[in-house]
Order: C-alpha cells, then sequence, then structure tokens
C-alpha cells in the first residue's frame, strides 16, 4: 500500500468520513469534521499510522492531506 493509500485511510478512519468524499483535495476546516478535536484526532492517527512524532510547527501546518502527504515525505517516510 502507497503513503498515499494509508493516508487516504487515515483521514477516512480519523475523520470519521463518508463513503466518496475527496479526501485528498481536503483542507482544514472544509468538513465539520475537521475542527480542531478532528485535528488532534488526525494528527495522532497520522503518527501512529507512520510512526513518526510531529512537533508543534507541523500540527500547526497540517491544513490538508496535500500538506500532511508531503510532510510525511519530508520526515522520510517514502511510497
Amino acid at each position: 500500500m502507497t503513503l498515499t493509500d494509508r493516508l487516504r485511510a487515515v483521514f477516512v478512519e480519523a475523520l470519521e468520513l463518508p463513503e466518496g468524499v475527496d479526501v485528498e483535495n481536503l483542507k482544514y476546516r472544509d468538513i465539520e469534521q475537521w475542527d480542531s478535536l478532528g485535528h488532534m484526532t488526525l494528527v495522532a492517527a497520522i503518527e501512529d499510522e507512520f510512526g513518526v512524532q510531529l512537533d508543534t510547527d507541523q500540527v500547526i501546518d497540517l491544513s490538508s492531506f496535500k500538506v500532511a502527504q508531503d510532510m510525511l515525505r519530508g520526515l522520510g517516510v517514502d511510497e
């Protein structure tokens, strides 16, 4: 499974998204589920799935699926 597939699954599960949501174009606060509480749930799920620790700046900067994907690549998580 690729990084993108794994990350998509994390977003769907952590944010309890309905079937068919365009996860890859999601941005923070675009949907009701991705509020501040959903954000922290998502951060924890990303850290668990990929075995990384996001610092405070990264948590704040995590504003979209694409940013999360780029951030993980920057942390050495490969496709």
